[in-house]
């Protein structure tokens, strides 16, 4: 049985979090983790810069963009994440459907009937083909014609539903805003179904564990907002073909336990932004937040505040002040002189990082 500190040690270097480890490109560090949470543009940056060595805005934005190496799309639990491009497709497949028929109620509350959604579906391919990369305001304006009012949820549940049926994903930014572009024009022929049915099932409970693990399989459920059983099904192809070991409740990729790294004389600290993977892949908390201090990183309202970390363990919350020059850091308990300087060291390098976007 694994105690806590080994427990957390595997888990943060598998992320990219603990151990020196850092990928040196933003390709490379979304391949790792598998996924980024993307809710906010910014804090996605944030989640590939703390997992990186000297990455910049620019290098994120020519991978998004230039090399399209790694998309930002609506995936695991129907929110947005930025994964692997050669993974959008088969991703999407898997998860999709389950996604719609959870949002099917709220189509219904907003009068979004099927005749209606596929019929925007339609217009939001056609206008994207003659004129995109278009925002969400631009596209609300020609989604308008349809009778749908520009004011409250539907123009956006119309567009994350061309998005969930594979027309459409997230293209370049535009003065700093979302643009939306046609999946088939932006990712030509990048990641065709390369699983399908359990296999894709399969291999997303696999890419989990590479990143995620040790963990259990309500974790991934967790995660991937799929049914226990699902999960359960995925474990027991995995075992079959031997790619796992399971140690009680917890699992890890096959021979990943002689990786676990050892205690470092100085310790790694990274600040992780808001809604960071490492603090919402899994289903508990106590392993990476101490209980009394959890509720300074999850205040409640489905916030979830960027968190200092060291070795893994959560230290402290962060918040920007005006301006990316001012960074607060809100420690739990006073933190020691040798952590306390890589805190700083932290803090200059996220600074660095903002200042061309403010």
């Amino acid at each position: 049985m694994l105690d806590h500190e080994s427990l957390r040690r595997l888990r943060a270097c598998a992320q990219a979090l603990a151990g020196g480890a850092r990928e040196d490109s933003a390709e490379a560090v979304v391949r790792r983790v598998f996924a980024i949470q993307a809710q906010d543009a910014t804090a996605a940056d944030l989640g590939i810069r703390v997992r990186g060595l000297d990455i910049n805005v620019g290098a994120i934005r020519a991978a998004y963009e230039d090399e399209r190496s790694i998309v930002r799309n609506w995936y695991m639990r129907g929110t947005l994440h930025t994964i692997p491009s050669e993974d959008a497709r088969w991703v999407l497949q898997l998860l999709s459907p389950r996604i719609l028929a959870a949002t099917s109620r709220r189509y219904q509350q907003l009068g979004l009937d099927d005749g209606l959604r596929q019929r925007a579906d339609h217009l939001i391919r056609r206008v994207l083909a003659a004129h995109g990369p278009l925002t969400r305001a631009e596209l609300t304006v020609h989604l308008t014609t349809l009778g749908i009012p520009p004011d409250g949820q539907a123009p956006f549940h119309l567009i994350r539903h061309a998005a969930l049926i594979g027309i459409l994903c997230h293209g370049p930014q535009r003065a700093g805003e979302a643009t939306y572009v046609l999946l088939d024009d932006w990712l030509p022929t990048t990641g065709r179904f390369r699983w399908e049915k359990d296999a894709a099932l399969a291999e997303l409970a696999r890419r989990y564990l590479a990143a995620h693990a040790p963990a259990a399989l309500e974790d991934f459920a967790a995660w991937s907002g799929l049914p226990v059983t699902w999960a359960r099904r995925a474990w027991k192809m995995l075992a079959g073909s031997g790619v796992i070991t399971e140690y009680g409740v917890l699992t890890m990729i096959a021979g990943r336990m002689q990786e676990l790294p050892g205690p470092s004389a100085t310790p790694d600290v990274r600040m992780l932004p808001a809604y960071d993977n490492y603090l919402v892949g899994y289903r508990t908390r106590e392993v990476s937040v101490p209980a009394p201090h959890q509720a300074r990183v999850w205040p409640g309202g489905g916030l979830i505040r960027p968190t200092v970390i060291a070795d893994g363990l959560a230290i402290a919350t962060w918040s920007r002040g005006s301006g990316a020059r001012s960074i607060k850091v809100d420690a739990f308990e006073p933190v020691p002189p040798q952590i306390q300087r890589e805190v700083d060291v932290e803090k200059d390098a996220v600074v660095r990082f903002l200042r061309p976007t403010t």
